[in-house]
């Protein structure tokens, strides 16, 4: 179809340039792809992007959306593009607006336990800055070394320590925004309660990037905990097993700061990666951490993993043993991705249906004569199972899609959520209508009319 288009290429990139003072404007080839395609993302290849934006001010940020508008381009919001849900991926002929370099921690302040960021400040960098004044930045994906504070605002991103802190929506008190249409909204702010107007702080947690632009994030800190720090390992016969132990410690007072769990294939996984032998111990792992803990709690912890016919128990309190058995869950990933394609998936389940899923899991793989590795944050019912496929071929095989399908609708029956902690991006807004249900479903996308009537900001990511 002929189009009689009113503006060329070379009248929008030159509007774009002039719109951009502080930052810059990519539009070289090989930074577009490197841009617009995630290795990290499972779906393949969205879209060549027009140009690639760096933005370093609010001001840039207000040119890219007014050049949006004029030209009625959609406009990526990216910062360290670390989506795995083709959440920040290019689309044709967007721009992708970059924040990554607005990384400045702006205060930290003791004495009202908080810290304000700008999106590109990378979510270990401020954990660090915060340990020098004795506090902690708590949320902890296992990105943590690499992703962003905005990136992780965009999703609501959890990890290993939402048994007890809870997930980044638990630990944002404010932010600001650019919104489509320019303005620029503050939300929240500095104080531990706020009930006045609506709370569209929360409604921007998790909206990947689909109601505005956040430049500015007020995050709370939490002071480092005083006693001793007690990490172990347990095994079990098998994950449902391990579910049940699992609930049990975590209603029982200890308040664990991580219940991590890792089935049979995926401790087989670690030791080939690592040369250990943990899978002659018995059929699935448990990580588990304590902080600020007491005898009495300890021994708590002790006598239900004896009562749950936890095995081979191992309890440390070195640091440096502490760090290897971080870093053996931080390696459950490479050693799972190892020689293999894979999709890796993000359920929540109600606790009580946590070792209903995982029996699920296993017979699945059984049935449908595939791998699954079923790793996750035990402690708040967070399920990763990970399928994997030959390197040979290229695109996602059948089975596994028809496992996908299942997994999610078994979720959904069971009172879960087909998406925890990675958000939904391009990858699973198909399921918005079963998930949601038509009400709600149809809330939702006059939701991101009124924040974005022109459908502007990362189009088709959170809802289709």
């Amino acid at each position: 179809m002929t189009v009689f288009s009113a503006y060329s290429d070379e009248d929008i990139l030159s509007y774009l340039q002039d719109q951009v003072k502080d930052g810059t404007v990519h539009t070289d080839e090989a930074t577009l792809k490197k841009q617009s395609f995630n290795p990290n993302a499972s779906g393949g290849e969205t879209g060549l992007a027009r140009a690639f934006v760096e933005v370093a001010s609010v001001e840039d940020i207000q040119g890219v959306l007014r050049a949006a508008r004029k030209f009625h381009i959609a406009v990526i919001p990216q910062t360290t593009f670390s989506s795995t849900v083709i959440g920040s991926d290019g689309i044709d002929g967007a721009i992708i607006l970059s924040t990554r370099k607005m990384n400045q921690i702006l205060e930290l302040s003791k004495e009202d336990s908080v810290a304000v960021v700008q999106p590109g400040v990378v979510n270990g960098d401020l954990d660090k800055a915060a340990r020098k004044e004795g506090l902690f930045y708590a949320p902890d994906p296992g990105s943590k070394p690499f992703s962003s504070i905005g990136g992780n605002v965009s999703t609501n991103a959890g990890g290993m320590s939402t048994v007890r802190f809870g997930a980044t929506k638990d630990n944002v008190l404010g932010l600001k925004a650019v919104l489509a249409d320019g303005r620029v909204v503050k939300l929240g702010g500095r104080t531990l309660k706020q009930a006045f107007g609506y709370d569209l702080t929360q409604l921007f947690v998790g909206s990947e990037g689909t109601l505005g632009i956040v430049f500015e994030v007020t995050v709370k800190l939490m002071p480092i905990p005083l006693g001793k720090s007690v990490m172990g390992v347990a095994f079990f016969d098998d994950m449902s097993a391990l579910a049940k132990g699992v609930s049990a410690i975590r209603m029982s007072g200890v308040y664990p700061t991580m219940l991590e769990a890792l089935d049979g294939n995926t401790v087989i996984a670690l030791d080939r990666f690592e040369g250990t032998h943990y899978a002659e111990n018995s059929g699935s792992m448990l990580i588990f951490r304590l902080d600020g803990s007491s005898d009495e709690s300890v021994g708590v912890l002790n006598d239900l993993l004896a009562k749950y016919n936890g095995q081979h128990v191992q309890v440390t309190t070195d640091p440096d043993e502490q760090a290897a058995l971080e870093k053996l869950r931080q390696d459950m990933l490479p050693a799972v991705f190892s020689g293999n394609n894979h999709l890796m998936e993000d359920m929540a389940m109600p606790l009580s249906k946590l070792a209903p899923m995982m029996d699920y899991l296993q017979e699945l793989g059984k049935k449908l004569g595939i791998k699954i590795y079923t790793a996750g944050h035990a402690g708040d019912g967070n399920v990763h199972p990970t399928f994997t496929w030959s390197k040979d071929e290229d695109e996602v095989p059948e089975v596994v899609i028809e496992a996908l399908r299942q997994t999610f609708w078994k979720t959904l029956e069971l009172g879960g959520t087909i998406s925890g902690e990675h958000a939904v991006g391009m990858l699973k807004n198909q399921w918005n209508n079963p998930e949601l249900g038509e009400t709600v479903d149809m809330l939702q996308h006059q939701v991101k009319t009124l924040f974005d009537p022109m459908n502007l900001l990362n189009p088709k990511r959170k809802i289709d």
